[in-house]
């Protein structure tokens, strides 16, 4: 009998991780805190929000902070979570470090897309109305005379 499981944790993009020395992996979902061993019951569950947590063989415990993600455990030996979004760390203090990093970083992506969203509208009403009303000049549109 093995004392160990596989973990694969995937995004759309790529596997971010995946180990077969896993020997135990702590996890939250709507129901609250769990645990899942080696040999553990078949298993689907939705995690909420959330850090991961996993030990290795070598007593190294990992961390993965997920936005959401599905949890699956089949035949007692591989579990599989595959979410949207996920950062890795190996402490607690460097994974808050990265998340903060990835959420300002994603923020300031959001912001710069409303922006040129904005600016494309705005082009977008005055050739509008350069076509509707080819009589109206370009300091008409401006609000100048």
């Amino acid at each position: 009998m093995t004392s160990e499981f596989h973990l694969s944790i995937v995004i759309p993009s790529a596997v971010l991780y995946e180990s077969s020395h896993v020997v135990a992996l702590r996890a939250i979902d709507a129901s609250g805190a769990f645990g899942i061993l080696p040999r553990h019951a078949d298993f689907l569950t939705v995690l909420s929000t959330s850090v991961l947590r996993w030990r290795e063989t070598d007593g190294v415990t990992h961390f993965c902070a997920t936005g959401g993600a599905v949890l699956r455990m089949t035949g007692g030996h591989a579990v599989m979570i595959a979410c949207r979004e996920a950062v890795l760390g190996d402490s607690l203090d460097t994974l808050q470090a990265q998340v903060r990093k990835e959420r300002a970083a994603a923020l300031d992506e959001t912001r710069r897309a409303r922006v040129e969203q904005t600016r494309l509208h705005a082009q977008a009403v005055r050739q509008l109305i350069r076509y509707l009303h080819p009589a109206l000049s370009g300091d008409a549109l401006r609000g100048t005379s």
